[in-house]
């Protein structure tokens, strides 16, 4: 079992946030996680958790960790798996730091999700939450390459974002969804065929709307045995 390791210090592009931090912006990180509390993202975790299907002593990676929150509910649930959080925001990552002080079997990585630290075929599942929005579209490519090459084969990526097939009729906050830049590239069937372009087998295994932020939908993609 690993512990925790501090998270790097912000320098060079990380300064210049070449990524959408978490919560928007710098200044909104300590009101993160209240606010996807309120949200809704405890019960997210555990339904994506409980897709996961996580066996005692896998090898587990969550990208796009930010303060720790998927991570620290993987361990809570699966106490004899290894987890591993990875994120481009040290800010975030000294939050995740702080709330798993003292816990053995998790660590944090400072890393972006196109450019991931491990050797090939290293994690048995791979998590992802609310994450790959935040990716611009000439990236998301690679970041799924990535996920593919550091899964075992066998292993599954796990993943939920807003998106998915959002209609008017879902409401409100999915009618916005159809013209947000964030989003647009999640909709329809743009996750699965972004899996399936790596190499994936992809599946959706859930989707529901959610009157705060339209629709959300959850993906099992399996790296062929």
């Amino acid at each position: 079992m690993t512990k925790n390791t501090p998270a790097a210090e912000s320098t060079g592009r990380h300064g210049h946030h070449d990524y959408l931090p978490a919560a928007g912006r710098d200044a909104m990180l300590p009101f993160y996680d209240l606010f996807t509390r309120l949200l809704g993202a405890r019960g997210v975790h555990r339904t994506l958790l409980r897709h996961a299907d996580i066996a005692p002593g896998a090898r587990v990676l969550e990208i796009g960790c930010g303060t720790g929150n998927l991570a620290l509910a993987a361990l809570a649930a699966h106490p004899r798996a290894e987890i591993t959080g990875t994120d481009p925001d040290p800010l975030a990552l000294r939050r995740a730091e702080s709330k798993s002080h003292g816990r053995n079997g998790i660590e944090y990585r400072l890393a972006y999700a196109q450019d991931l630290p491990f050797e090939d075929a290293t994690f048995d599942r791979t998590l992802s939450a609310f994450m790959l929005h935040h990716i611009p579209a000439e990236v998301k490519p690679a970041l799924a390459a990535e996920a593919f090459r550091t899964l075992r084969p066998g292993g599954q990526l796990h993943l939920v974002d807003v998106g998915g097939d959002v209609t008017p009729a879902d409401g409100y906050a999915a009618r916005r969804l159809l013209s947000n830049p964030h989003v647009t590239g999640n909709l329809g069937d743009a996750i699965p065929t972004l899996l399936r372009s790596a190499g994936f087998t992809c599946e959706t295994t859930e989707s529901r709307p959610h009157r705060a932020i339209g629709r959300i939908t959850y993906y099992r993609a399996t790296r062929p045995a």
